[in-house]
């Protein structure tokens, strides 16, 4: 399996998925046609455009999910998680995507997408805007994954969880290690091997231990 999970589709300081397209150029190598998915969006079509806009930027065309089969890689975009798996469940799409990467096919994530990769998309940030009929996703990757993770601001007056208190509350009923990827990090997994892209590190959760940071290049989850 060839992936490449992208933590945040945009980083301050830069637009619509620029600070990820170098790796996403190298990763997609020679191919053209990429289908995307649109699913955490309410409005489908306006998405759709929007990235369909940006890849052309990139020479890369943007397909419907329905045209999996023949397309060179499949993009999942951020957004919603609960409506994104919710919608994948409806369209009868999860497993097929889950087959296809399996056989090869590579796949882009962001966000939401990125999320979806994991066993569970137990370790979003969204609220359950709707009822997807199982927290169970694509299970591309043995860990789960939090993107967008904040570290605690010593300076704020905010009394709410912090993300690392919520990763601990998930650990009390799971065992699935945590990893907290922050804004700007990229996650590249080819043959079981997943390597820390970007030049931040990414926290690393497993339950009964304290948290441990991991630098860029190949890191053990």
């Amino acid at each position: 399996m060839r992936l490449l999970l992208i933590s945040s589709s945009t980083v301050h300081g830069f637009g619509y998925l620029d600070h990820p397209e170098p790796e996403m150029r190298a990763f997609l190598g020679a191919g053209r046609r990429v289908a995307f998915v649109p699913f955490a969006f309410h409005d489908h079509d306006a998405y759709t455009t929007k990235v369909r806009e940006r890849l052309a930027r990139m020479d890369l065309d943007v397909v419907s999910i329905d045209e999996i089969d023949h397309a060179d890689a499949v993009f999942v975009g951020g957004g919603n998680t609960f409506r994104l798996l919710k919608t994948l469940y409806e369209h009868h799409l999860l497993i097929p995507i889950r087959d296809r990467v399996r056989a090869g096919l590579p796949y882009l994530g962001s966000s939401a997408g990125t999320v979806i990769t994991a066993p569970t998309m137990k370790t979003t940030n969204d609220m359950p805007i709707v009822q997807p009929p199982s927290f169970d996703a694509l299970g591309l990757v043995t860990y789960q994954i939090n993107p967008h993770y904040l570290d605690p601001d010593p300076q704020s007056t905010h009394k709410g969880e912090t993300r690392e208190e919520r990763i601990r509350e998930f650990h009390e009923e799971n065992e699935t290690p945590v990893v907290g990827l922050r804004e700007g990090s990229i996650l590249r997994v080819e043959d079981g091997i997943t390597t820390l892209l970007g030049e931040k590190t990414a926290r690393i959760f497993r339950r009964g231990s304290e948290p441990a940071e991991m630098g860029p290049g190949e890191i053990d989850i």
